[in-house]
C-alpha cells in the first residue's frame, strides 16, 4: 500500500479571493513505513502573500521570487502522487486549494487531470482524529502532544516538516506504528527473534532428562562445604536451613 502524506502552505484562505499554493511538501509511506523519498518545491504565486498568512508560515514574496511557477512543478509533483493514498490533515482545504492550481497548469498548456481525485485516494488525518477524539483539539499541535510526537522543530508552519509530523501521527493513530523505518538487518534481528521463541516453546514442552551427582561428586561436595566452614568458623546457612527443616517436619 503506498501513501503519500502531504501539506501545503498558501497566501492566504480562500481560492475564491485568488490566493494560491507557495509551498508543497509530501512524504511516501510503503506498507505503513517511511522510505525517505520526499516531494518539496518552493512556488512563485505571482501575487501578493496576506499577512496574516505569512504570519503563519514565515514565507515571504521576495523569498518567492525566482521559485518556479506552478506550471513547472506539476509534472513532477503528478509523479510523485500519482496512485497514492494522499493523507492530508484538514484535506478539504488543501485538495481545494490543488484543484484550484490545475486551472492556472492547464491554462499554461501542461496536460493534467483535472481534479486531483481523478489520480488519489484522499484521506483526512482531520476527520479521522475527530471521530477518534470526539469533543478534544485535533489540530497537528495537540495530536503531537497526545501521540507524544516531537513538534519542537516546529516555530513556524513549514509543508514539509509539517509532513513529517503528520507521518508520524497519522501511523500512532491508525495502528500502533512506532517503528517507522525498518532496515534489512532488524527484519534479520525479528527472524531470528521469532526462531529463538519457537526453540523456547519446544523446549518447555519437552521432557528434560535430570542427571544427578554421583557418589564422587556428593563426597568432593561434602569436603569442600566443610572446608568453607572450617574457614569461616560458622556452619554454612543452608546447613542450618536444612536441619530447623528437619526438626520442624520431626514436630510435625
Amino acid at each position: 500500500m503506498r501513501q503519500v502524506v502531504l501539506d501545503t502552505e498558501t497566501t492566504g484562505l480562500e481560492t475564491t479571493h485568488g490566493h494560491r499554493i507557495i509551498e508543497i511538501g509530501a512524504v511516501e509511506l510503503l506498507d505503513r513505513r517511511l522510505t525517505g523519498r520526499h516531494f518539496h518545491k518552493y512556488i512563485n504565486p505571482q501575487r501578493d502573500i496576506d499577512e496574516g498568512a505569512q504570519e503563519v508560515h514565515g514565507i515571504s514574496a521576495e523569498f518567492l521570487e525566482d521559485k518556479p511557477r506552478i506550471a513547472d512543478v506539476w509534472p513532477e509533483f503528478l509523479d510523485f502522487v500519482n496512485d497514492a493514498e494522499l493523507v492530508i490533515h484538514n484535506a478539504p482545504f488543501d485538495v481545494g486549494f490543488l484543484n484550484a492550481e490545475i486551472r492556472h497548469v492547464l491554462a499554461e498548456g501542461v496536460e493534467t487531470p483535472t481534479s486531483i481525485e481523478q489520480i488519489c485516494q484522499i484521506t483526512d488525518s482531520l476527520a479521522l482524529a475527530r471521530h477518534k477524539h470526539p469533543g478534544q483539539k485535533n489540530n497537528l499541535d495537540a495530536l503531537c502532544r497526545r501521540y507524544m510526537v516531537d513538534n519542537s522543530q516546529r516555530q513556524l508552519h513549514g509543508a514539509l516538516l509539517d509532513a513529517e509530523i503528520l507521518a508520524d501521527v497519522f501511523l500512532l493513530m491508525t495502528g500502533g506504528q512506532t517503528q517507522l523505518f525498518e532496515s534489512a538487518n532488524d527484519q534479520d534481528k525479528s527472524s531470528e527473534i521469532g526462531a529463538g521463541e519457537q526453540a523456547l516453546k519446544a523446549v518447555d514442552g519437552a521432557k528434560l532428562r535430570v542427571i544427578y551427582a554421583d557418589a564422587g561428586e556428593l563426597e568432593a561436595h561434602a569436603e569442600f562445604v566443610a572446608l568453607l566452614a572450617e574457614k569461616s568458623g560458622a556452619t554454612p546457612i543452608w546447613q542450618q536451613i536444612g536441619s530447623h527443616g528437619v526438626s520442624r517436619s520431626n514436630e510435625e
